[in-house]
């Protein structure tokens, strides 16, 4: 989660949502990755998103069988359909959003029938760290 929080902090004094992301198999890193969906503009540009785009090529494979995947944010429900489609094993996240979130707020897609792989969930790693870092850039943005 570290290394996630690292990407994310980078990703804010980009201008960026500062939410970072990193995909590991079997302890080892395959993908770090922070939003970036302002340059160049991509709506899909989320870190958990160029994450799991980064760990296929890496490996080689469309499925992340038994990777884990650390992000600084609770998934909206577009990246949480990704993490069900790429079949991360685990699924770390620091702070709750519960205005976008979709695991345990809002669409809560790893609970739907249509649900291909629910991976194993984990929250709250990091926190408060994570929410202080999310909370002082919107404060400076407004």
């Amino acid at each position: 989660m570290r290394r996630a929080l690292d990407a994310a902090s980078e990703a804010g004094t980009q201008g960026e949502v500062p939410i970072g992301a990193v995909v590991a198999l079997d302890g080892e890193i395959v993908a770090v990755a922070a939003n970036r969906t302002r340059q160049p503009p991509d709506p899909t540009g989320h870190a958990e998103i160029r994450a799991l785009r980064m760990a296929a090529e890496a490996l080689g494979q469309d499925r992340l069988t038994g990777c884990d995947l650390y992000v600084t944010l609770e998934p909206c429900a577009m990246c949480a359909g990704a993490i069900s489609h790429a079949r991360i094993a685990r699924l770390y996240y620091a702070a709750s959003d519960p205005k976008g979130g979709a695991v345990e707020h809002g669409a809560r897609v790893f609970e739907q029938d249509q649900c291909l792989h629910r991976p194993e969930v984990y929250t709250g790693l990091a926190e408060q760290e994570a929410g202080d870092m999310l909370r002082e850039f919107f404060r400076e943005r407004r």
